[in-house]
């Protein structure tokens, strides 16, 4: 447990950080607010004993305020293409762990790319998007590996039951969609390709009790920017139910709305992983509720692990290449269902 010790939460007040910030006091650490927004911070802090401090990306002495005497910071400001590079410079200078919840394709891609050599050679650690996207789909897919040295494909399916999305969500996803421009992702022959058609349409066998569904292919996201980071795997494919995938772009979708006493949506979510490797096949799967609740128990778990030394490697790392995937993924049981039998099949 965090025996008391601070760690500082950039963009604190917002839907996700708020969840965050109560995961993190539930075990144990002392959450330090922080953000550009005095008033929303105050509100945030008062509500639970905490210290506000006021910081901005675009004034570091402010992050140098904000990050002092914490042992580590979680961003979860968004849009990340504007945070990360800044809160991270924060982190190095303060030398602690950077850990952020970002679904931004574009920013992961950032994060490696500009970081990888300088983190890894300072012996700093930075987790990009330990969150349900990114991260979780990350765990499972290391997990079905297993023992496998690489892979042919990997295959992420999302079935969510809606997807009402927040301020941030909507946001960030117009950031990305302005850097992207006419183009969308694929991972494709171990490289990245940039394509102007539409993404298909196809269909997808989840587990019971979802069963067949329609998804969007090639629906793209931060899994597929952590999982070739660390695995030798020449395609990497994220597929959504369609519902999902036109209810988180539609104008007038409403944000997400409290269904119990934490806050969480009655919003359920199935991940299935399909890993294929010549005619074998594994698969490892995990459902829920509400994606942007179950994001704090997969960074904090994640930041536990790192100030107890339970990882094993530093740089700008993936959560399963920093992790043990497996064991870490049956912490997180209070929290997901998940199938860790692995199944293990010819294709």
């Amino acid at each position: 447990m965090g025996a008391g010790q601070l760690v500082a939460v950039f963009g604190a007040y917002g839907h996700t950080g708020r969840f965050v910030v109560a995961e993190l006091a539930a075990r144990g650490f002392v959450p330090v607010p922080s953000g550009r927004n005095a008033q929303a911070l105050e509100e945030l802090a008062g509500e639970h004993g905490l210290e506000a401090r006021v910081a901005s990306v675009d004034d570091p002495a402010s992050l140098d305020r904000a990050l002092a005497g914490t042992v580590a910071v979680i961003n979860c400001a968004g849009p990340f293409a504007s945070t990360t590079g800044p809160v991270i410079e924060a982190a190095l200078r303060a030398r602690i762990p950077y850990l952020d919840v970002a679904a931004e394709i574009e920013a992961n891609l950032d994060t490696f790319a500009h970081y990888r050599e300088r983190a890894r050679e300072s012996g700093a650690v930075i987790v990009p998007a330990m969150a349900f996207f990114g991260g979780l789909g990350d765990l499972l897919a290391t997990a079905a590996m297993d023992d496998w040295t690489e892979a042919d494909e990997a295959h992420i399916a999302y079935a969510l039951s809606s997807w009402h999305p927040t301020a941030g969500t909507r946001l960030s996803g117009a950031v990305s969609r302005e850097r992207r421009g006419s183009h969308r992702l694929r991972y494709s022959g171990g490289q990245w390709e940039r394509r102007t058609d539409a993404a298909p349409v196809l269909e997808w066998t989840f587990p019971d009790p979802v069963g067949r569904r329609p998804v969007v292919g090639e629906f793209t996201m931060a899994d597929v920017v952590t999982v070739p980071q660390h695995l030798s795997v020449s395609d990497v494919t994220t597929y959504m139910t369609t519902e999902a995938a036109r209810e988180v772009v539609a104008p007038h979708t409403p944000a997400p709305t409290a269904a119990d006493g934490s806050g969480r949506s009655d919003q359920t979510f199935l991940v299935d992983v399909v890993v294929r490797s010549g005619g074998a096949e594994r698969r490892a799967t995990a459902g829920g509720q509400d994606i942007y609740a179950v994001t704090a128990p997969l960074v904090v778990e994640a930041l536990d692990r790192v100030l107890t030394g339970r990882t094993k490697a530093v740089g700008v790392v993936s959560a399963g290449e920093i992790f043990d995937a497996p064991d870490f993924l049956r912490a997180l049981a209070p929290h997901i269902a998940l199938d860790l039998h692995l199944r293990k099949e010819d294709a």
